[in-house]
């Protein structure tokens, strides 16, 4: 499995527009990061999670022009706001986009992007076929068997998803116990680490090293990264098998 890391950051991303801290104005590209998302390539399936308002310019970044099913971890707009810009992937393949998601996201999208919804017939509209995900139940794309993660982002429920040996899992403050052993044997585990302050929606670095901890993957990335967290510095004080992930990242997950 290869997983690229579309983007990285929140939902100002880094630098933030108007701000003149130190990681803002750092020249070390991995201080560089769009809203987060992450494509994956599986099976002959390419898997995009998340699709925030820089989906666009990530895709064209990485030289990718499929996307073969989209799935969403909450319907916040940094993790929503790039769905318009899958009508040129709608031409190329001459069907619609499939939809991933619970019922609550889709309800978002459709306010969100209600033109998609209200049966008009202009030819530019994108084209979707829409999945109602439940969080207890596993679902199959293509030949690859998902597995959704309840999580907490603050007091919103939210999902993380599983596949295979790989986990994704974003936006996180609290994991209920009892979901927990959805992520026994992981290889390989992506979990948001958004600063060094407690903040009530998010993991701070520290949290999300204890649930990696807690975890026990051979491998964990951190993404969903403010801009108060200098990647150098970061990576100077993370335990070996822990990292902080960068737009443009390239992993190749064993399954």
């Amino acid at each position: 499995m290869e997983v690229v890391f579309l983007g990285t950051g929140t939902s100002q991303g880094t630098p933030i527009l108007g701000c003149d801290c130190k990681v803002c104005r750092s020249i070390n590209p991995k201080d560089k990061r769009l809203r987060s998302s992450v494509l994956i390539h599986h099976n002959g399936v390419d898997l995009l999670i998340d699709c925030g308002p820089d989906f666009r310019y990530q895709m064209i970044r990485e030289g990718a022009n499929n996307v073969d099913a989209i799935l969403f971890t909450h319907g916040h707009v940094d993790h929503t706001g790039g769905l318009d810009d899958i009508r040129p992937l709608n031409y190329l393949t001459k069907k619609p986009m499939e939809i991933y998601a619970e019922q609550r996201v889709i309800d978002a999208l459709h306010k969100q992007f209600f033109y998609i919804f209200d049966n008009s017939t202009y030819p530019g509209v994108p084209k979707v076929n829409i999945h109602p995900v439940d969080s207890e139940r596993n679902f199959v794309i293509g030949n690859i068997n998902i597995t959704p993660i309840r999580a907490y982002h603050g007091q919103l429920p939210i999902l993380g998803f599983r596949i295979d040996r790989f986990v994704y899992m974003t936006d996180v403050k609290y994991v209920p116990d009892e979901e927990m052993y959805k992520l026994q044997d992981v290889d390989t585990l992506v979990i948001n680490a958004l600063q060094y302050d407690v903040h009530p929606m998010h993991f701070t670095l520290d949290e999300a090293v204890a649930f990696a901890k807690r975890v026990g993957a051979r491998k964990t990335y951190f993404t969903h990264i403010g801009h108060r967290i200098s990647h150098a510095e970061a990576m100077a004080k993370l335990p070996k098998n822990m990292e902080l992930a960068y737009d443009g990242l390239h992993l190749m997950v064993e399954c």
